[in-house]
């Protein structure tokens, strides 16, 4: 008899928010170090850097039964200069990278949600990320993208400015429009609970 091992359980319910509680924390740091230090090897033992003293964490995280429960998705914003945000450390936990239909809370405001966002955990996080800068005074927003991610940021409305080395590797410096990433609401009520 030939038994199969179950593929891992995936919730199809996700809450977009910012990292805040310990344990939220904790999994948003550990998931970046699976990531980008055990999976991409760019770096050794952590991913950690000066931008995560001012940097905002966004979570994607499931939800079980109605309840917070694992994050699956990571990203952070920072303004480097008045109205310039910076989005890095995009990521999404493996198991989640394929997932195409899922139930949104905490992203759009109301019932403006670009179908365009709604295609993967990663197009959602960049709309979460890209829209409360945005809320928070961005005029402009950049992020250094690996190269094999580039045309999935065209498709989000991203332009390629030039490419920059990072790391030993060689990364696209990408600009959001704008235009599609209109100020978060539910991106500022959630930072004023915390």
């Amino acid at each position: 008899m030939l038994i199969e091992t179950p593929p891992p359980f995936r919730n199809d319910d996700l809450l977009f928010d910012f990292a805040r509680q310990p344990w939220q924390l904790r999994q948003y740091t550990d998931l970046r170090r699976r990531i980008f230090c055990t999976e991409q090897r760019i770096f050794s033992t952590t991913d950690r850097d000066e931008i995560d003293r001012n940097a905002l964490p966004i979570v994607a995280v499931s939800n079980c039964m109605g309840m917070p429960d694992r994050v699956v998705g990571v990203v952070r914003i920072d303004e480097r200069e008045p109205g310039l945000w910076f989005g890095s450390r995009l990521g999404v936990a493996d198991t989640y990278r394929q997932k195409a239909r899922f139930t949104i809370q905490g992203l759009f405001d109301a019932d403006n949600a670009p179908d365009l966002f709604k295609t993967s955990v990663g197009a959602a996080l960049i709309f979460k990320a890209v829209s409360t800068a945005t809320a928070l005074g961005c005029r402009r927003f950049l992020a250094n993208v690996q190269m094999q991610n580039v045309s999935f940021f065209e498709r989000m409305q991203w332009t390629t400015l030039h490419t920059v080395e990072l790391h030993g590797m060689t990364h696209a410096r990408m600009e959001a429009s704008l235009r599609y990433y209109p100020p978060s609401q539910v991106s500022l009520a959630q930072l004023k609970q915390g």
